[in-house]
């Protein structure tokens, strides 16, 4: 998960290496979301060992609201379930 210049978050996977994604996303080297909220700053990671695994981490994540992704930044993991659980 990258930090965008504009505070906003971006959710994404790296099948080629970390170091190089966030490099191609500092510079802007496929356009898109990214590329105008530089610089970026990766805030969260985790490696999956099967790219269909990374995909559905990363499509949950981005339909998670900002408090929840702020919490998993922090490794807050009560808030996160907190935050899961339904209102009522």
């Amino acid at each position: 998960m990258l930090r965008c210049a504009d505070g906003s978050y971006y959710v994404g996977s790296a099948r080629l290496g970390l170091d190089r994604r966030v490099s191609e996303h500092n510079n802007g080297t496929f356009g898109g979301y990214t590329s105008k909220r530089l610089p970026v700053i990766l805030v969260w990671a985790e490696h999956f060992l099967n790219v269909t695994d990374a995909v559905a981490v990363e499509r949950q994540i981005k339909g998670w609201s900002r408090a929840k992704k702020e919490a998993l930044i922090r490794g807050d993991y009560e808030t996160i379930q907190s935050l899961a659980k339904r209102r009522t």
